[in-house]
């Protein structure tokens, strides 16, 4: 992305072309040829089967033409003709097989013999596979509809191009790799019969070549469910084409998130070309990993993708225009120079821009090239062909590297911190209303529906957020527009999971008439929760029973909400509760001071001038402050910063503390006050009876952080009008470690992150956790997926292009802060946010650290328990779950064809276990192992054994 090229001039490659320089060459008056240059060439070629290496000979002549002979030891003389100006020549001598130093004469007549000594090297026989593409940018340097437009011509212009070269000897001919899926995806919907059917052919004889993500994805983003779908679209398209789709591309994101390997698995994914932005806040990757292949293997330890960083990322066409037998010298003599071990290499070519169209020039090159040199020999190829190649020859000796790749890039999100929000909600919806769906009706479930809400969430974690004009003009046109569609699909998202939700709660049933509620648990696990009722459905009063006329405990709030508490409530399931007119129940007893909570299992008190919780303690982590005091903030407490200097912190004024509810099921404190950055910020701190938990919600009246006085300023653009906020979460655990959930795994930050992982910030799924071996603390993150570990580490303003900058190791620490909104960058994210923005928090502590547990605490804040007017019959439903506690299902939906459930099981503990399935209604018939396709692989007689940290694809009927 970010086509900043014309604004950095840089070298194509880290070294230049050695020649051996002759300042005081002799020539007389009657010839005027002056030797100026003479290299051995890293180039091979055959004659009569056998093999020669070429010498360059770099000559000026003032004569009009000018017969030399050349001699070289060992070979036989070779008469050339120089002509006038600058020229140059190639001899060819015999290939060495070790280094030797050759003596070279050049004569002309009437001339002083020239004389000079040359090293020649053994040449290595190197194939090159050449990767045409197109770096898919859904905006930024036009507006996202332009883009849609382009990148279906692409995909017709490269088939055009295939089908011309289709006749050129096999290595130059014409291949055009699809980077991401959502071309091919628009193309298919836009393009007419005959044009598909040209489509599938191209695939079919592979002038075509697929990749298996669906867009270039921020992962840290993600939610599991999300990881899966950016690999649905492609295994669909390679059961229609009849091609495995093996390989997976991304360009200009520097980093992923781990359960990206298991995702890719699971959709029969093995290589992964990674080409991430050539300069800018990308850490150390290129440093650690440029043409440094590896295996990544996932937490699981059983699933693992073939990693390669190509030469300059992606942008390398985008430095050097053409492919020229330079660049093949250069090319040859860096992996020489940097001792690459291997004799295969690959190169991305992305055209001439972000979302460029098809080069068929390297299409003459390499055909030209190849047949005079037999090495390097240039390959236009798929991605996948490349990899086979490589993997096939050297894939025993590289390197198993374990952990999470830590991302960059997803710090942008905190730009437009209330969508994210929205859009992580988005997800959690969309993946309860499919298991409604499944609970209900399988058989009528509507899959292309979902599908596209899904691409809608997919889309806004798309690395692409806005123009290139973001930040340097926020208030231009192009900017404005931009993020318009970029927000769309946020609602857009929102819209279609509340309509698929809300259909799949009223499928089968009549609308009853009495005031009767019936609430739905959508999770694999017993749910027991207070639940709050909106007052639209609960006006018959404030007294609750259950089906079995016994009194549930409730409160009405100052909402108008009434809380209940809801409790055993199975898994796939759901309870009918009577709402009328009559005193609530209650139950348990919640104390409360001007500043404290205390429910007799947890409580806390305020801190009267920061309005941070100063103390927390809980008879789990049997009553010790859970609070470092010596930190120098509280649990919650606010931190504003507006540059890249810690020591301009600024914290919250003229505290004001209320009581807001005031039990007995639910109490909380609302702190006000004055917060820098904000209009006004609201904190409630609430406690709920019988449970040991604190819920945090706060509520920024967000400013508008200041945009560029001078609009294309791009100085002011990289530091002025930043803006970060965070809270503080400083825990004390004697003796604790930290872990953050992610997709299909847990992170120990440092521990669990492999070389040039990002340490400034990471990204949570759900939790982090502070933690030794008895005791501990969840912190749940609903909204803001960002976390600084240790101190306030992210302050890396506008453009970064050093990788000496970036953070290098987490020391140990229990201090986490919520970096909940920023505008750091200097362009693509948002120059500014404003408005009531919501950050919702919890706090948990517990015994023994169990990473199931944090979960199912978490998911049960993301995916509440739903409420529905009940029908005349609450309906008995058909779940499907795990008996053993560890095992959380992720996704439980209809298969697509309606013929059976898809079940998601993931294995959240470090030891294996085995598993028997539960239907709580129907027997269940068949067990497949299956995938991301949803294909029946091989049939499961008995019970399901899931390694540690293993995710499991199933299909039942």
């Amino acid at each position: 992305m970010k086509n900043r090229f014309n604004s950095h001039i840089f070298s194509l490659l880290l070294m230049t072309c050695l020649m051996i320089s002759v300042s005081k060459a002799q020539h007389p008056s009657n010839t005027g040829l002056e030797i100026t240059g003479i290299k051995a060439l890293p180039f091979l070629l055959e004659k009569n089967k056998v093999e020669f290496q070429p010498i360059l000979i770099k000559a000026h002549l003032s004569a009009d033409s000018c017969t030399a002979i050349v001699q070289v030891d060992g070979n036989k003389p070779f008469t050339r003709v120089f002509k006038k100006g600058a020229d140059s020549l190639e001899i060819l001598v015999k290939a060495v097989s070790e280094v030797k130093i050759a003596g070279l004469m050049i004569e002309s007549g009437g001339m002083t013999p020239y004389h000079a000594k040359i090293t020649l090297r053994p040449v290595k026989k190197l194939v090159c596979y050449i990767l045409p593409h197109s770096h898919t940018d859904i905006g930024y340097t036009e507006i996202q509809t332009a883009v849609q437009d382009k990148q279906v011509q692409n995909l017709v212009k490269g088939m055009e191009i295939a089908k011309k070269t289709s006749q050129y000897p096999k290595d130059s001919r014409f291949v055009w790799n699809v980077e991401v899926a959502w071309a091919a995806d628009l193309y298919l919907n836009r393009m007419n019969e005959a044009q598909r059917k040209d489509f599938l052919e191209a695939v079919s004889r592979g002038e075509v070549a697929l990749n298996g993500m669906y867009l270039n994805e921020l992962t840290g983003l993600c939610r599991p469910e999300e990881l899966t779908r950016l690999f649905k679209f492609s295994s669909e398209l390679a059961k229609r084409t009849g091609v495995p789709i093996t390989s997976a591309m991304t360009s200009d994101v520097p980093g992923q998130t781990w359960g990206t390997v298991t995702a890719m698995a699971q959709a029969g994914i093995k290589y992964f070309s990674t080409a991430p932005n050539y300069f800018d806040r990308i850490g150390d990757i290129l440093v650690q990993w440029e043409n440094k292949p590896f295996y990544w293997v996932s937490q699981s330890g059983l699933e693992k993708v073939l990693v390669w960083v190509p030469l300059k990322g992606y942008a390398l066409s985008h430095t050097i225009g053409k492919l020229s037998p330079e660049f093949a010298d250069k090319f040859a003599t860096q992996l020489d120079t940097t001792k690459y071990p291997y004799d295969i290499a690959y190169l991305r070519w992305s055209g001439h821009g972000d979302n460029a169209e098809p080069d068929p020039a390297i299409c003459e090159f390499i055909r030209n090239w190849n047949s005079k040199y037999t090495y390097p020999h240039f390959i236009i190829s798929s991605t996948s062909e490349a990899f086979e190649a490589f993997e096939h020859k050297f894939g025993r000796q590289l390197k198993r590297i374990k952990g999470d790749w830590s991302p960059y890039w997803e710090d942008g999100a905190g730009s437009s911190a209330l969508e994210t929000g929205m859009s992580r909600g988005n997800s959690d919806r969309l993946s309860q209303a499919e298991a409604i769906w499944a609970m209900k009706n399988p058989i009528g479930y509507p899959a292309a529906e979902f599908e596209e809400a899904w691409k809608n969430v997919l889309l806004y974690s798309e690395h692409t957020w806005g123009a290139w004009c973001s930040v340097t003009d926020p208030e231009n046109k192009m900017t404005k527009e931009q993020w318009a569609i970029k927000r769309g699909y946020v609602l857009d998202a929102g819209r279609q999971s509340n309509q698929l939700l809300g259909k799949g709660l009223m499928l089968n049933e009549k609308k009853s008439q009495v005031s009767d509620l019936e609430i739905y648990n959508t999770n694999s696990w017993s749910r027991s929760e207070v639940v709050m009722i909106p007052d639209s459905l609960s006006k018959a009063g404030d007294c609750v029973t259950g089906s079995d006329s016994k009194p549930i405990p409730s409160q009405r709030l100052s909402t108008g909400e009434l809380a209940i508490l809801v409790q055993s409530l199975p898994p796939y399931s759901a309870t009918r509760l009577h709402i009328s007119a009559g005193k609530p129940f209650s139950m348990g007893n919640i104390k409360i001071g001007e500043n404290s909570l205390d429910n007799g299992l947890i409580s806390l008190t305020i801190d009267r001038a920061t309005g941070a919780i100063a103390s927390l303690k809980s008879v789990s982590a049997k009553n010790i402050n859970l609070v470092n005091k010596n930190s120098g903030y509280g649990i919650n407490d606010y931190a504003f910063l507006e540059s890249d200097k810690i020591n301009d912190i600024r914290k919250t004024t003229q505290v004001k503390i209320t009581v807001k509810e005031k039990g007995p099921l639910v109490a909380s404190l609302l702190i006000e006050s004055e917060a820098a950055g904000c209009n006004k910020l609201l904190r409630e701190v609430r406690i709920l009876s019988g449970e040991d938990q604190v819920e945090l919600v706060n509520i920024l009246d967000k400013k508008r952080a200041e945009i560029n006085p001078k609009p294309g300023d791009w100085k002011f653009a990289q530091k002025g009008g930043k803006e970060s906020v965070n809270f503080a979460f400083p825990f004390m655990v004697n003796g604790g470690v930290i872990n953050i959930d992610v997709p299909y795994g847990v992170v120990q930050p440092e521990k669990d992150q492999i070389p040039s992982a990002c340490k400034n910030w990471l990204t949570a799924g759900r939790w982090a956790d502070v933690s030794n071996d008895n005791t501990g603390i969840e912190l749940v993150t609903l909204d803001a997926p960002l976390f600084e570990v240790g101190g306030i580490t992210a302050v890396m303003l506008g453009s970064q292009t050093n990788p000496a900058v970036w953070r290098k190791h987490i020391e140990p620490t229990q201090t986490l802060f919520s970096w909940a909104i920023n505008n750091d960058w200097g362009t693509n994210y948002r120059a500014y946010q404003e408005g009531l923005i919501t950050f919702r928090y919890a706090l948990r502590p517990h015994r023994k650290f169990r990473s199931s547990e944090n979960s199912k605490f978490a998911i049960g804040l993301s995916q509440p328990l739903l409420i529905k007017q009940a029908s005349i019959e609450t309906p008995v439903f058909s779940g499907i779950y795990p008996d053993q506690p560890q095992v959380l299902v992720t996704s439980f939906k209809p298969s697509d064809d309606g013929e059976g459930w898809m079940v998601t099981l993931f294995n959240s503990s470090a030891s294996s276990v085995r598993t028997k399935l539960i239907s709580n209604k129907n027997p269940i018939q068949k067990v497949w192992k299956s995938n991301t396709g949803e294909e029946k692989l091989e049939e499961i007689p008995g019970n399901l054994g899931i390694p540690a940290w293993g995710v499991t694809i199933i299909r039942i009927k």
